[in-house]
């Protein structure tokens, strides 16, 4: 809601957002950040400069990934999955292209129903790997994580540590956290 008086009043600002808020819509500060409701009537920060993190998973595994999503989010990091993201309408196929190009890191959600799944969940990893191809060595795009005892594609346990997030959901996650925020400050200091 564009406001329209030439001097800046912040408690109209902030009862702006509150509105917002309150409503279930987010609000983007452009240049600082977005604000997201909550579902316990609070909100969420998320500042511009969060690693944008994409969660390919496949449909089986969508608990599992959201649970994923949640510990993301609230670690301070933008995550992006089509359930969250995709709005009613959209070309899914190329938002999720634009989605995975935009990200700063690429979390392929291994399972015994991902692994040998055909369609989407492949066709995403494939394009994470092109994307990491052309990085600096020394820079981390791809995080596979597993869900279970699944096997590793070759391709992907020949080159590329994955994460367990089993037994222990909560400590594989939180290594998850780490290993985002360390490449993200080694990113930020040598830039």
């Amino acid at each position: 809601m564009p406001l329209h008086h030439s001097r800046f009043d912040p408690k109209q600002v902030a009862a702006i957002i509150h509105d917002c808020l309150r409503q279930g819509k987010p609000v983007e500060i452009e240049g600082f950040g977005t604000f997201h409701p909550s579902p316990d009537g609070g909100f969420r920060f998320i500042a511009l400069d969060a690693p944008r993190v994409f969660i390919s998973y496949a449909t089986e595994d969508a608990a599992l990934a959201e649970n994923l999503y949640d510990a993301l989010s609230a670690a301070g990091f933008n995550p992006w999955m089509d359930r969250r993201n995709l709005k009613a309408g959209q070309n899914w196929p190329r938002l999720i292209e634009a989605a995975i190009e935009a990200s700063d890191f690429f979390i392929a959600c291994l399972s015994t129903n991902s692994v040998n799944k055909r369609g989407g969940f492949q066709a995403e990893i494939r394009y994470a790997l092109d994307i990491a191809r052309r990085l600096p060595l020394e820079d981390t795009f791809l995080i596979p994580i597993r869900f279970d005892d699944c096997r590793v594609p070759a391709r992907i346990r020949g080159e590329i540590q994955y994460i367990d997030l089993f037994p222990d959901s909560p400590a594989g996650i939180d290594r998850v956290i780490r290993a985002i925020a360390q490449h993200s400050a080694r990113r930020r200091a040598s830039s």
